[in-house]
């Protein structure tokens, strides 16, 4: 018997993000972010769908860039971290990859490696996150090395904002940071912009926008409500089935730690998910699942492999009824506020023992 969890993969639902996107960002062309497996959604799934619309797909590591090649995809992929020894270099140059250099290391490997063939680099710049990147004060000097030194095909400027949600104006004060020290930037390519600033700052799109967590239909933000008006869609969406079902008395506790008595009757479900499979275990007492079209609460402690959930209030509920534990109806933001993290975890967070399944 095969275990009732399984994670759902909307086809439909990544086209008609994707179009959004490119909608809003129509003056730019769009790196697909695919790290971390797809967020969560698997590479596999999620290339073939967009393939032949997005202008390129952006990763964390090698493996991932190998996999889309030797899928067949042509067109640019760029490694959002760069390389991280320098024996990664040969299979850069095979592979014909896109590269960010956000380190004097990088670009002194980079220099020493004396390739043949012209490379495409992207250099990352620290205008406030204070994360990865050359000081924006350096770029200039950076810029004169990479051309003199090394043999490129084109230079692209990219930085990274620490704030770019619908209010904020941080982003404007990292941008002037880049006018302000790099001479002539706006002569340079330039790929500023993530999902959020693709969304509520159309004045960092530049020629390259990074669409990342928007494409798998949940908010930048971590709020649903801050993206229910662009028609998003949420393109994964993680299903159980009932596997037992209890009466409860009054007075009673359900899971561990006694975390939950009942102050009456219960008829409660008992669903094939757990923290194992990647559901967050520190919810909240407010947190709903789906069951039969009916919003209904999480009772007591998640467990590794089951879930607890209240039906006295949907007496149709049986066990191999499905349910809901985020997706189209219950949203992966609303869960994640509750369990205090955001929808970017919970989806990286989805096991591997749950069955990703094309729709």
């Amino acid at each position: 018997m095969i275990r009732p969890i399984y994670a759902i993969i909307n086809t439909n639902a990544v086209k008609n993000n994707f179009k959004i996107i490119k909608n809003i960002a129509y003056k730019s062309k769009i790196w697909t972010v695919l790290k971390a497996d797809a967020y969560g959604h698997g590479i596999k799934n999620i290339f073939p769908i967009i393939k032949n619309d997005t202008d390129g797909f952006a990763v964390l590591t090698l493996d991932e860039a190998i996999i889309l090649r030797e899928n067949g995809y042509n067109k640019p992929i760029l490694l959002l971290e760069g390389f991280f020894n320098k024996e990664e270099l040969y299979l850069i140059y095979k592979y014909f990859l896109t590269i960010t250099l956000h380190s004097k290391w990088q670009l002194n490997n980079l220099i020493k490696y004396k390739a043949k063939y012209p490379i495409n680099i992207y250099i990352k710049i620290n205008s406030g996150m204070n994360r990865l990147g050359f000081s924006v004060k350096n770029i200039m000097q950076i810029i004169n090395i990479i051309k003199n030194k090394i043999n490129i095909c084109k230079i692209t400027l990219m930085t990274h904002f620490s704030d770019a949600s619908k209010n904020s104006n941080f982003i404007k004060k990292q941008i002037n940071n880049i006018k302000k020290n790099i001479h002539n930037y706006y002569k340079f390519s330039c790929s500023f912009a993530n999902s959020a600033a693709m969304l509520w700052h159309s004045s960092s799109h530049y020629n390259w926008i990074r669409t990342g967590i928007i494409l798998y239909g949940a908010s930048p933000t971590g709020i649903w409500q801050d993206i229910a008006k662009k028609n998003i869609k949420p393109v994964m969406t993680l299903k159980s089935k009932i596997i037992s079902i209890q009466k409860i008395s009054q007075g009673e506790t359900i899971g561990y730690n006694c975390k939950y008595y009942t102050d009456k009757k219960h008829r409660i479900g008992i669903i094939a998910c757990g923290y194992a499979d990647g559901y967050p275990k520190n919810i909240n007492n407010k947190t709903y699942v789906l069951v039969k079209g009916i919003k209904t609460l999480i009772l007591g402690n998640i467990s590794m492999d089951m879930i607890a959930i209240d039906l006295t209030n949907i007496p149709t509920a049986r066990i191999g009824s499905s349910v809901e534990l985020w997706g189209e109806n219950i949203k992966i933001d609303d869960v994640a506020k509750s369990s205090g993290t955001i929808g970017y975890e919970l989806m990286c967070s989805v096991s591997k023992r749950v069955p990703r399944i094309l729709k």
